[in-house]
């Protein structure tokens, strides 16, 4: 995956940590926090040449020892405002769902992958943003990274 991740990079999209095998952070100790954090920021720049700013928690957990982790790889923590459920629902329902919600500044989250599965099945999250980008822009609406949203001088 360091080719795909160089090639978004490259494209001018904006790459964020969100773990190196995407546990469930419930229960866990922050050093094993710090540890799935940063290996995965040294993946990150092993495969893109520089460090992510930001991190968003598997699942949206965060626990203990999540705010000293953050401290020490200097990352902020970004989530999501609307969530497509894409992971469950086909296409046309993560549209709609997306599309109802959407407002100025949001953040939708959305998948390119199942959990740890080797070829996740990911036509419904793609169709979806085929339907879903179209009809944003028709709207009005543009799309930033998270950089640009919150940091709009940059």
């Amino acid at each position: 995956m360091p080719d795909i991740s160089k090639a978004v990079f490259q494209a001018g999209h904006e790459i964020g940590n969100h773990s190196h095998t995407h546990p469930n952070f419930a229960l866990k100790s922050a050093s094993y926090i710090d540890s799935e954090f940063t290996r995965a920021q040294q993946a990150i720049i092993d495969a893109v040449g520089c460090a992510p700013a930001f991190l968003r928690a598997p699942y949206g957990v965060r626990w203990p020892g999540f705010h000293k982790m953050q401290h020490h790889l200097g990352l902020t923590g970004v989530m999501w405002s609307i969530i497509g459920l894409d992971w469950k629902l086909p296409a046309e329902a993560i549209a709609q769902r997306v599309l109802r919600r959407a407002k100025d500044g949001d953040i939708i989250c959305l998948h390119d992958g199942r959990g740890t599965l080797k070829d996740p099945d990911v036509k419904s999250t793609l169709e979806a943003v085929r339907r879903i980008m179209p009809a944003l822009l028709e709207k009005g609406y543009h799309f930033e990274t998270v950089t640009q949203l919150l940091c709009p001088m940059k």
